[in-house]
C-alpha cells in the first residue's frame, strides 16, 4: 500500500498544482452525459436565427465539447426545429457558437412562437446526451447522485 501512496504522491508531485486541480484522465469507454454538466450556455436572437454560446466549465472539458458536439449531432436534437446549423469554434474562451437558422419562425417581431427571441435554445441543449469518458462522468459523480444523467 505504501509504494502504491508513494507512486501516487510522485505523480502528482510532477505536475504543477494547477494540473493536479484540473487534469481529466482520459479513458476509452463512454457514457451518455448531458451537456449542462460540462458547459453553460446563453442564447438570442438575429431574425430568424438563434445563436447559442456553449461554453466549458471547465478548461479541459473544451476538447471533449469540441468533438462530440458536431454540427450532426446538434441538427438531430433540434431535428424539426432547425433548417440549418453552423458552428464556430472559440478556443480562446473554451466555448462553441452555433447558429440555429429558421429556429425563430420568421424572427421576434413577426413570429407567432412563444419563444421569438430564442431564449430557450441555450437551455434546450444542455439537455442534449453526449458520449463522455467514463472517468470524467465518475470526477461528477457526486454531482450526479440522485438524478439521470
Amino acid at each position: 500500500m505504501a509504494s502504491k501512496a508513494k507512486k501516487r504522491n510522485a505523480k502528482q508531485a510532477r505536475r504543477s498544482p494547477a494540473e493536479s486541480r484540473t487534469a481529466v484522465p482520459s479513458s476509452r469507454r463512454t457514457v451518455p452525459l448531458q451537456l449542462r454538466w460540462l458547459a453553460h450556455a446563453r442564447s438570442g436572437d438575429k431574425g430568424d436565427t438563434a445563436n447559442v454560446g456553449l461554453i466549458a466549465l471547465e478548461p479541459e472539458y473544451y476538447p471533449i465539447l469540441r468533438r462530440e458536439v458536431t454540427v450532426a449531432r446538434v441538427g438531430r436534437h433540434f431535428k424539426g426545429m432547425v433548417s440549418e446549423v453552423e458552428r464556430y469554434e472559440l478556443p480562446n474562451l473554451n466555448a462553441l457558437n452555433f447558429l440555429l437558422h429558421g429556429a425563430l419562425g420568421g424572427g421576434g417581431t413577426i413570429s407567432l412562437k412563444t419563444d421569438a427571441q430564442g431564449k430557450v435554445y441555450s437551455t434546450a441543449l444542455l439537455r442534449m446526451e453526449i458520449p463522455v469518458p467514463a472517468d470524467v462522468a465518475r470526477m461528477l459523480a457526486p454531482a450526479l447522485r440522485g438524478t439521470r444523467r
